[in-house]
């Protein structure tokens, strides 16, 4: 059975203090059900801004109308393959979201949705890093997460997540017109919505795929 303590691409003595993420399986129905309605994710985040300071582009919709009137709109620019009214926030030359004021968020509040879910105990989960480029901090932090296994469902669904993460990255066809996963955020979280399929006797790849695509296809 593969150590599902470890993160691709980090050292076996690499330092890597214990920050509690929760028992495994409780932590995934509840990142899976306020993915699907688009909720909000219960981070345990306490001083913590690294996802502030790790360089994100911050995608908000038209519908969005309380964060945007919060951010001066020449923050804001067209994003790129998203419908009209989609805008993107930058970030500063270190990396910085601008609404970070006195290293607190200074529109909470009525931040965007996509600070609302975002969660990066999914790249733990995942076996992922977050990234190369900027993403220094967030890498650190998420090499904190430790995830408990209150039974061995929640070490089998741990381990079905990174099964999965590695599977849609090694088969790319099994991917549906009009669902990506060209960033490591986007590759964990459809590993989130997937793992079921990897969980126990996993099918033949040929057939994983099938299975995968019709499951993100119905999403």
């Amino acid at each position: 059975m593969s150590d599902v303590s470890k993160v691709q691409g980090v050292a076996d003595d690499t330092p890597r203090p214990d920050l509690p993420a929760g028992d495994f399986s409780t932590w995934l129905r509840s990142t899976q059900s306020a993915q699907a309605a688009k909720g909000n994710a219960d981070v345990p985040c306490g001083s913590c801004t690294a996802c502030c300071t790790s360089s994100y582009f911050i995608q908000i919709g038209p519908e969005e109308s309380q964060a945007l009137s919060r951010i001066p709109k020449e923050l804001l620019f067209p994003a790129p393959g998203l419908p009209k009214g989609n805008v993107l926030l930058g970030f500063d030359e270190s990396g910085r979201c601008p609404m970070l004021l006195d290293n607190k968020c200074s529109i909470y509040e009525q931040r965007p949705q996509t600070c609302r879910s975002y969660d990066c105990r999914v790249f733990r989960a995942a076996g992922i890093e977050a990234g190369a480029d900027g993403k220094q901090r967030i890498n650190q932090r998420l090499r904190q997460w430790s995830f408990s296994y209150a039974t061995e469902r929640d070490r089998q669904e741990h381990l079905a997540v990174q099964a999965a993460a590695a599977f849609l990255r090694e088969h790319a066809d099994c991917l549906p017109d009009g669902v990506v996963a060209t960033n490591p955020i986007q590759l964990a979280l459809l590993a989130i919505k997937v793992c079921d399929v990897f969980v126990g006797d996993v099918p033949p790849a040929a057939s994983a795929r099938e299975i995968v695509r019709a499951r993100l296809k119905s999403s």
